[in-house]
């Protein structure tokens, strides 16, 4: 447990690194293009079938009367956006997880493993191509997972919850992977994966929750929709950011974890101490 709050202070203290905050501000560009040109071709037609199924549903059309009837029904205008707007949010988050895995996970391991573990060998258990491939695999099943619970959403706890820990299981997944792809063997990693599976997925789960943490902002209704073009940026770089942390936490706890198996593998496979010679026998003593 020492190890797990241990990493997670340093890991905050790097984030306050000038090379970490520009990292963390290149998948917002990359990010702004994609969400600029989803909402250019798609953003009104979108809208609008959403607005057609909330007229076309009877309960979801008593709920926009009773706000009309309690003198909110600016709401109803920006119930359509909103809901797409939390509808795309969870995609945002995954591929902005996929986009720091490939470009900022290796930077920011680099950058701890230089400053804390300089002599920490490098085995390079696992290829690029085959990182990218487990993290596009985990961001598939963390999209499946997402879209199979969407109907438990609506029930208030359950909203809560299942988010954080879909998010937290593809962070710990993707995370774990890529820290340990260059510094540990196969075998290493598999292990470190297996001891410390408990601590690395309460990390995911706590970045998965800080990850959730900009979706709050939505809530507030109407002008969250007239101040989109503002906060969409903002959430998307707050995301990126808490990827970045998630990743300087993930790669100080793995990286230590390494070391410490490693310097168990050295105490266990240390040959013996050789045996003293026997001493020569003591010479007769003669009693006259």
């Amino acid at each position: 447990m020492s190890l797990f709050f241990d990493s997670f202070w340093r890991a905050v203290a790097y984030c306050l690194h000038p090379r970490v905050i520009a990292l963390s501000l290149l998948p917002l560009v990359a990010m702004i293009a994609i969400a600029l040109g989803l909402g250019y071709f798609f953003w009104d037609d979108a809208v609008n079938s959403v607005f057609l199924w909330l007229e076309s549903s009877d309960w979801l059309a008593s709920i926009t009367q009773w706000l009309t009837d309690m003198g909110m029904g600016g709401l109803k205008n920006a119930l359509a956006p909103l809901l797409v707007i939390f509808a795309i949010t969870p995609l945002l988050v995954v591929v902005v997880l996929f986009f720091v895995a490939l470009l900022m996970a290796p930077a920011v391991v680099n950058l701890v493993s230089r400053r804390r573990f300089p002599d920490l060998e490098r085995k390079h258990g696992a290829s690029f191509a085959r990182g990218a491939l487990w993290s596009l695999g985990s961001m598939l099943l963390a999209l499946l997972a997402l879209l199979i619970s969407l109907p438990l959403w609506l029930i208030p706890p359950l909203i809560l919850l299942l988010p954080p820990l879909i998010w937290g299981w593809l962070t710990y997944r993707v995370m774990s992977y890529d820290v340990l792809a260059d510094h540990a063997s196969r075998d290493e990693r598999r292990e470190l994966m297996r001891r410390h599976r408990g601590a690395l997925f309460g990390i995911g789960v706590v970045t998965g929750y800080l990850g959730a943490a900009p979706s709050l902002v939505w809530v507030s209704g109407a002008m969250a929709v007239v101040l989109a073009p503002l906060l969409v940026p903002l959430a998307i770089w707050v995301y990126t950011l808490v990827f970045a942390f998630s990743a300087l936490w993930f790669a100080h706890y793995a990286l230590a974890a390494l070391q410490a198996l490693r310097a168990e593998s050295m105490i266990i496979d240390a040959p013996p101490a050789p045996a003293s010679p026997p001493r020569p026998p003591l010479p007769p003593v003669s009693i006259e």
